[in-house]
């Protein structure tokens, strides 16, 4: 597994794991599933972890912090995310979640981009994974309290830096245009960029991709299926784009693409993990599985070699920008 830095130093393997399903996004992952996930992302060489108080109300930072204590703490790098502070509901004890995990609603999810609120959030996170430190932060889905998560919110993370609690920080979105502007105002290391830089989506690439990479910020690319369009050779007719059905323009974009992977031999999941990986900026792609057979199929696909014709071919069919061909 090949790997890339950020600009001090942390190493990142450019495949990283999204562990959302292991905190039963959509429907139960059984802790078979998990522990047979993580054996085999760790025999792959996998070595990027990724999860989130939001993730099943903890479930999935609880999950994974159980399987990588299994493994010696400086052989692998973790992240997580402030801004949801998880306060108990009693009241909701005998309900499930209402936020796609299937999951008792035995807490809520309270927003709190304030230093007193993250440096709570942090230390209920280590609690729960049972680790000594992350190695990087992130502000989630700041949109609608940008400006405190862009101001105090940051600047509290970057104190935690400075104090050498954390390595790295910065802030996980599908907004390319907020994480553009929190790299402008702040002294960041590294930002998710979530659905913003596919085959299908070129939002980042005009201004997010180009400031990143001038400043040195890496780019953790994620949501590179668009939830689900890029996920198979062929979408089929109800395929998903961010969390609803796609549009019938967009599952023909898709198809027209796939024409292009097929005709050199490759598919479409195969060039949409390979694409985000060609941009300089980008210093790994973190993606969701839940069972081993899932693991695998992603390993094969980020394996896969991809001709350089291809990119040529989708740039002239103005598939993806020029630039990128």
């Amino acid at each position: 597994m090949r790997t890339r830095a950020t600009r001090r130093g942390l190493a990142l393997t450019e495949l990283g794991l999204g562990a959302a399903q292991f905190g039963n996004l959509y429907r139960a992952t059984s802790l078979a599933e998990v522990a047979g996930t993580m054996d085999a992302a760790w025999d792959a060489g996998i070595r990027l972890f990724d999860t989130a108080p939001h993730y099943g109300i903890g479930l999935s930072e609880r999950r994974l912090g159980a399987e990588l204590q299994k493994h010696p703490r400086d052989d692998f790098a973790i992240s997580t995310k402030v801004g949801r502070l998880l306060e108990p509901s009693p009241e909701l004890a005998g309900e499930r979640d209402s936020d796609m995990f299937d999951v008792p609603a035995d807490h809520v999810r309270v927003w709190d981009f304030s230093r007193d609120g993250i440096l709570r959030s942090v230390e209920e996170s280590l609690t729960r994974t049972g680790l000594d430190r992350f190695d990087i932060l992130y502000l989630h889905d700041p949109d609608d309290h940008f400006e405190q998560a862009c101001t105090e919110g940051i600047q509290t993370l970057i104190e935690l830096r400075e104090q050498g609690v954390v390595r790295a920080v910065g802030a996980g979105m599908n907004s390319a245009p907020y994480l553009t502007q929190l790299i402008e105002r702040a002294d960041v290391d590294i930002v998710m960029c979530a659905g913003r830089f596919t085959l299908l989506d070129s939002s980042a690439v005009a201004d997010l991709l180009p400031l990143a990479h001038e400043r040195g910020v890496g780019v953790v690319a994620a949501g590179i299926y668009n939830s689900g369009l890029l996920a198979s050779p062929r979408p089929p007719a109800n395929a998903t784009y961010d969390y609803v059905q796609a549009p019938a323009e967009l599952i023909g974009r898709a198809h027209r693409i796939a024409d292009a992977c097929e005709a050199h031999g490759v598919t479409l999941p195969d060039a949409a993990i390979a694409y985000v990986l060609r941009h300089p900026a980008v210093v790994s792609v973190v993606v969701g599985v839940r069972t081993p057979a899932q693991l695998a199929q992603t390993i094969d696909r980020y394996e896969t070699d991809i001709p350089e014709a291809l990119w040529r071919d989708l740039a002239e069919h103005h598939l993806i920008p020029e630039s990128l061909a």
